[in-house]
């Protein structure tokens, strides 16, 4: 969201530049959803100033520096960039899947309570 916000953009013209779904920025964010790598793949390749990187792990500048040599995919990485990446992704996708199960276990225990009340 702050790129969308930095870049003028509203969430719905956001989806539409990387060819996704009207909705989809809003639905992941309210979510906390991890994206794909399509869609990242997307979003580089549209928007190319952004910082692969940031996008990522939302750590570093926003935007590459002038001087910051062009990479295009992924797979021009090094391989210790890759498995780097790779680690952060699987990294942040646990966080969040034991955030939501952790969420969806007090929504269970809630209803179980309501029912038996």
């Amino acid at each position: 969201m702050q790129f969308i916000k930095h870049a003028g953009l509203s969430a719905r013209q956001f989806d539409l530049s990387i060819g996704a779904a009207n909705g989809y920025t809003l639905r992941m964010k309210k979510n906390r959803a991890s994206i794909g790598s399509d869609v990242i793949e997307n979003i580089v390749r549209t928007y190319p100033q952004l910082n692969v990187a940031w996008l990522i792990t939302g750590e570093g500048q926003m935007l590459k520096s002038e001087t910051e040599p062009e990479l295009q995919t992924f797979e021009q990485l090094p391989a210790e960039k890759q498995k780097e990446i790779e680690t952060i992704i699987e990294s942040k996708i646990r966080e969040r899947q034991e955030e939501e199960l952790q969420s969806l276990l007090k929504e269970v225990t809630q209803e179980i309570k309501r029912r038996q009340s």
